[in-house]
C-alpha cells in the first residue's frame, strides 16, 4: 500500500483494475484505493507480470503492507531462433497457508470482487454521500459496470417516492464520505498549528501588466489553449523560489532538507466536501503554458474523484488560491513536513499610487504562512518581493 500523503496510515482497496497474469507496464493504473481524503488511482513503478491480488476489495491495508505481487518478465530478450525450450516438469508445490486457510478475522462467506469492481469510484462515493444502496444500484443495472449516473438515477426514484408518503419528514444525505475527508484535513491542520510555529507576511502586487499581458496571448488562441491568471500566479511562485530556495524544503525531526526539485501542490477544494491538494511535480521545470495544461489536468481529476497515486505524493511547497470565491486574502496552514504556504485572494481594481499619481490598478494579495525554525520574515518579504517583481514583468513568465 503506498503513502498517499504524510499522514495516510491506511488506504482500502475500492477496485482492482488488474488480474493475475495481466502484463503491466511502469505507471499503469493497477487499483483504486480510498483513504480518508479521496479515492485515488494507483499507479505501478515497475514493469511486469501481476502474480497474485494479495488484498481484496474492501480491504483495508496498512501503509507499507503488500496488496499485491508483481513477476519480472524479460520481454526484450526473446528465445535463439531454432531452439526447442527444455521441458521441466513443475515441481509439487503444497498450498500456501494463505489460500488453505481463511484470514483471522474475516467471514469465511465467499467474496465477490468481481461484483464490486463493477462500480466505477464516483458511483460508489456518490452512493454513500446520498445514502443508498449500493447492492440495489448493481441490481438495478442489470449486470452492466454501475456509473455515478445509475447512483443518481435511482436517488432521484428513492425521493419521489419519499415524496409521495404522508411523512413531512425527509431524510438529508448522508456525508460520510465528505465528512472523513473534512476530518482527516482538520487533523493534520490541529497537528501543524500545535507544532509549527507560523509566522505570516503579505504584500498587495500589482498584476495589471501580467494580466494585459495574457489577455494579448489569449486573444491570438483557441479557447482550449488560454492560460488563466491562476497559471500565472504559479509561475511567479515558481520562479521566486529560485530566489528563496529556503522555503521550497521539508522539516523532519529538526532537519531541513531543501527540496532539489519544485512539487507544488494546489488547494482544490471538492464537490462533496472537504479539500484535496494535488501535486504538479517538477514545476521548475514547465513553461506557462505547460503549467497550465497541468493544472487543468489536476484539478480535473480532483474534481471527478479520479485522482492518482502520482498527483498526491507529498509536496515541496502548497500554494492556495480563494480569489474565485470572492476572499481578499488567505493566511493557509502549512501541510508538514512542508514548511510554508502561500495564498492568494481575488484580483480586483485598487486606488494605486504611481510617480506621484493616483489611478486604478487590479491588483492581488500574496500571502506566506511559513515555519519559524526554517525561515524567517526576511526571507518571507523577499520571497513576496520575488513574486511581485516576476509579475510585473510578465515576459519572464513565458
Amino acid at each position: 500500500m503506498p503513502s498517499l500523503g504524510a499522514d495516510m496510515e491506511t488506504g482500502t482497496i475500492l477496485e482492482w483494475r488488474v488480474a493475475p497474469g495481466d502484463v503491466v507496464a511502469r505507471g499503469d493504473i493497477v487499483a483504486v484505493v480510498s483513504t480518508e481524503k479521496a479515492d485515488i488511482e494507483i499507479e505501478t513503478f515497475e514493469a511486469g507480470k501481476i502474480g497474485e491480488l494479495v488484498a481484496v476489495v474492501g480491504q483495508e491495508v496498512p501503509v507499507g503492507e503488500v496488496i499485491a505481487t508483481i513477476l519480472a518478465t524479460d520481454a526484450s530478450s526473446p528465445a535463439p531462433p531454432h531452439v526447442e525450450p527444455p521441458r521441466v516438469a513443475p515441481p509439487h508445490v503444497e498450498p500456501s497457508r494463505r489460500s488453505a486457510e481463511p484470514s483471522r478475522g474475516r467471514s469465511d462467506e465467499p467474496r465477490t470482487p468481481d461484483r464490486r469492481s463493477a462500480v466505477s469510484p464516483r458511483a460508489r462515493r456518490r452512493a454513500t454521500e446520498l445514502g443508498i444502496d449500493l447492492d440495489a444500484v448493481v441490481a438495478s443495472a442489470g449486470g452492466r459496470a454501475v456509473t455515478a449516473d445509475d447512483v443518481e438515477r435511482l436517488s432521484g426514484a428513492a425521493s419521489a417516492a419519499r415524496d409521495d408518503t404522508t411523512s413531512p419528514k425527509r431524510t438529508p444525505p448522508s456525508t460520510d464520505a465528505s465528512g472523513r475527508a473534512i476530518d482527516a484535513v482538520g487533523r493534520l491542520m490541529a497537528q501543524s498549528k500545535r507544532d509549527i510555529p507560523h509566522f505570516y507576511v503579505a504584500e498587495e502586487i500589482d498584476v495589471s501588466r501580467a494580466l494585459t499581458w495574457m489577455e494579448e496571448r489569449n486573444a491570438e488562441r483557441p479557447v482550449e489553449q488560454r492560460v488563466l491568471p491562476a497559471a500565472l500566479l504559479l509561475r511567479a511562485v515558481v520562479l521566486a523560489l529560485d530566489e528563496v530556495p529556503e522555503l521550497n524544503a521539508h522539516l523532519t525531526d529538526g532537519v531541513i532538507v531543501v527540496s532539489g526539485t519544485v512539487d507544488l501542490a494546489v488547494a482544490i477544494s471538492r464537490r462533496g466536501g472537504g479539500l484535496v491538494a494535488p501535486v504538479i511535480r517538477g514545476a521548475e521545470l514547465l513553461r506557462l503554458d505547460e503549467l497550465m495544461g497541468a493544472l487543468k489536468g489536476v484539478v480535473s481529476r480532483a474534481r471527478t474523484g479520479e485522482l492518482r497515486g502520482s498527483d498526491v505524493d507529498t509536496a515541496s511547497i502548497t500554494v492556495t488560491n480563494l480569489g474565485d470565491q470572492g476572499a481578499d486574502a488567505v493566511w493557509g496552514v502549512i501541510v508538514p513536513p512542508q514548511v510554508a504556504i502561500v495564498g492568494f485572494g481575488r484580483i480586483t481594481e485598487r486606488p494605486w499610487a504611481v510617480d506621484g499619481m493616483l489611478t486604478v490598478r487590479r491588483a492581488v494579495t500574496a500571502t506566506l504562512s511559513a515555519d519559524h525554525r526554517a525561515s524567517h520574515g526576511h526571507q518571507g518579504a523577499r520571497f513576496l518581493r520575488a513574486i511581485a517583481r516576476a509579475l510585473e514583468n510578465p515576459e519572464a513568465l513565458a
